[in-house]
């Protein structure tokens, strides 16, 4: 079954989409750097500076780590898995000296050791560098054990380190603004659906649910359906915050820009096309 993201990758939206990006307020931010952090001048993977700008900024906000980068280590698990066996493995985590038992050199290894260095509200080169590797293991469960790859690039470079370092503070003084955070790296238990089973939110704050895209662009369609897909399972889900919402955002700290929309703007027509067309909720 897709994932949000897989859906709104495929599916075919009316003109302008189901939520016009031209709909959403936008606010520009300023914080004395250059408003756009060029990606052409990073080493590491767009989609992946992305990841470790989002998870260090739940860290810096308070979040365990072990939680902020909750995805990469299942995903290293499953990569470690494909590697070694499910039984190997299964057996070293139960051990009582854990990861440990497995080979030095193995993802799993270097993804718990590299999670060790970490501490909730420290953010510093170390911690992008070491956010940098974990990300990479990400795709073990976004993608499968398969689509990983050892030889990825996983170093951050000096000025890699720098743009990530001014987007987390970028984003820190983004939710001293529009903030608190609510709730973090949340998934949908309750408000899935038996076609999309899977999918998880960004930020919750009091009255907003925010997604973070580290874009070289505005945000597109596929980015204001993925949000309104988020609220409604959220709606349904076992998390009471989602009752409170009344906007939907997007922040991009590449751009350092902000854009919201009322939910109450939204059509009805609209809501109930997503619902029953797009999640394929029965009831």
């Amino acid at each position: 079954m897709p994932s949000v993201t897989q859906i709104g990758d495929h599916i075919t939206q009316p003109s302008g989409g189901y939520i016009s990006p031209l709909a959403l307020e936008l606010r520009q931010l300023e914080d004395g750097n250059p408003t756009y952090l060029d990606s052409a001048l990073e080493n590491i993977p767009p989609a992946n500076v992305g990841l470790a700008v989002d998870y260090l900024t739940r860290m810096a906000n308070g979040t365990d780590p072990s939680h902020a980068f909750r995805i990469s280590m299942n995903g290293a698990v499953r990569i470690s898995k494909a590697l070694n066996g499910e039984a190997v493995v299964n057996a070293a985590l139960q051990s009582t000296h854990g990861y440990r038992q497995l080979p030095i050199e193995d993802p799993l290894v270097r993804a718990f050791s590299t999670l060790e260095s970490l501490t909730s509200r420290h953010i510093d080169n170390k911690a992008v560098k070491a956010a940098c590797l974990l990300v990479s293991y990400d795709v073990g469960l976004r993608a499968g054990p398969a689509k990983w790859r050892p030889d990825a690039r996983t170093d951050p470079d000096e000025e890699t380190v720098s743009h990530i370092s001014i987007m987390v503070k970028r984003s820190m003084a983004f939710f001293r603004e529009y903030g608190p955070v609510t709730l973090d790296g949340m998934t949908f238990e309750g408000g899935y659906s038996e076609f999309c089973s899977s999918g998880d939110g960004d930020f919750l704050t009091a009255d907003t649910l925010w997604d973070f895209k580290v874009l070289r662009d505005s945000p597109n369609k596929k980015h204001t359906l993925q949000l309104l897909m988020y609220y409604l399972m959220g709606r349904r889900s076992v998390h009471e915050g989602f009752q409170t919402i009344t906007h939907l955002g997007l922040f991009n700290p590449r751009r350092n820009a902000v854009y919201r929309i009322p939910v109450a703007s939204i059509p009805p027509e609209v809501i109930h096309e997503v619902s029953r067309n797009v999640i394929r909720y029965t009831d």
